[in-house]
């Protein structure tokens, strides 16, 4: 195990593997760094950098939920890029990583060699928003990962075609077990910080998307997303050509990245930094 201590004094969990180009992968809202199992063995000639959130995972849970923002977040990745002694690195972002991302090319871009976003993008659905709102922070009704795995089967109509044992494979990821029940990997309190962001205006993120022109760009799009739209994965195609675009048949939000189109899609943003 992995640590390194935020300039706010929490112990943050990171790994470190590989390597060659070095890619940080950053996760999903409520996620960790298991986030990026199933792509791992299909770029494992880079080196493949992963972390856990503050208030995620292994890493310490933050006294002051209002912490749980993306510019904290942001400041967290610098200092886990500086601890590793790193000038640049490219991001691999799914849904909350890919906004960290976006928000590193706008602040800190001079630290980047390129963004892969995984389905997210500068206009995020609001059905996505209430969806997520539903869950986060509490418990599931499921007492064993058994039982998650097929709430989650039935949660997700929208993924189709599944590998045998994937959504096993997910609940287990994502609860831990014990005598009482399943529980979150995550602090409660994350909850409270995407609450009261909720009550604020959303600010145009179409700028936040543009500060990453010049970098290898690539958007890994699960056809079926509540949170990202076919209209705007089209309004991102226009403002960069050059963006690869992997859309994945069969998936919501998220894409577990280890579909064909998207390991094709990734291997080709790879080679540009390479």
């Amino acid at each position: 195990m992995a640590f390194f201590t935020t300039s706010d004094g929490l112990k943050i969990y990171y790994t470190d593997e590989g390597k060659g180009l070095p890619i940080l992968c950053l996760a999903g809202l409520t996620r960790t760094t298991t986030d990026f199992d199933y792509v791992t063995p299909h770029i494992s000639d880079c080196r493949l950098i992963k972390m856990d959130y503050r208030g995620r995972g292994q890493s310490d849970f933050d006294p002051d939920w209002k912490n749980y923002s993306l510019p904290v977040e942001c400041r967290d990745v610098t200092e886990l890029l500086d601890h590793l002694g790193l000038e640049k690195a490219a991001i691999l972002g799914t849904s909350r990583g890919g906004l960290n991302a976006m928000g590193l090319a706008m602040g800190a871009k001079h630290r980047l060699l390129g963004v892969a976003l995984n389905d997210v993008g500068p206009v995020i659905e609001p059905r996505g928003i209430v969806f997520i709102k539903e869950y986060i922070g509490r418990d599931p009704a499921a007492k064993t990962h058994e039982e998650a795995a097929a709430a989650m089967a039935r949660a997700f109509p929208e993924f189709k075609n599944m590998p045998e044992g994937r959504w096993l494979e997910e609940a287990r990821k994502h609860y831990t077990q014990d005598a009482d029940g399943l529980h979150i990997t995550y602090d409660k309190h994350l909850r409270d910080a995407v609450l009261a962001a909720g009550e604020q205006m959303m600010p145009d993120l179409w700028p936040y998307f543009e500060a990453m022109k010049g970098l290898p760009l690539a958007l890994i799009w699960g056809r079926n997303s509540n949170l990202l739209s076919a209209d705007t994965v089209m309004e991102m195609q226009i403002k960069r050509t050059d963006m690869h675009l992997a859309t994945v048949p069969d998936r919501g939000h998220i894409p577990f990245l280890d579909e064909p189109t998207a390991i094709a899609t990734l291997r080709r943003w790879i080679g540009d930094m390479q």
